[in-house]
């Protein structure tokens, strides 16, 4: 009896090259979620601005402006972050035009 070779794919091996268009796509989802993300911080550093902690306590004031500052920070940061995804993808694309395959 001959025993059957079972062939495992390498994902590697396959060609599940990334062309240009999906630089695109990616970079404009991108920068979709980073306009969504900016307006939402905007929206969030609103309401904390006009809901400032009223406590007699202080420790529960700063503890109350130390979490308000976090997730305001936070929200900006997923902001940059999708932004700077979006322009570097942005680069890719571009640069997938001017770099010659061998």
């Amino acid at each position: 009896m001959e025993k059957e070779k079972l062939s495992i794919k390498n994902p590697t091996d396959s060609n599940n090259n990334k062309g240009p268009i999906n630089f695109l796509i990616g970079s404009i989802t991108s920068f979709i979620f980073s306009f969504a993300l900016y307006w939402f911080s905007q929206k969030i550093a609103i309401y904390f601005l006009s809901h400032s902690p009223s406590n007699s306590s202080e420790i529960v004031t700063k503890i109350s402006t130390s979490l308000n500052t976090l997730i305001i920070g936070l929200a900006f940061l997923a902001t940059f972050s999708f932004a700077f995804i979006g322009l570097g993808l942005f680069i890719v694309f571009i640069r997938s035009f001017l770099v010659k395959k061998i």
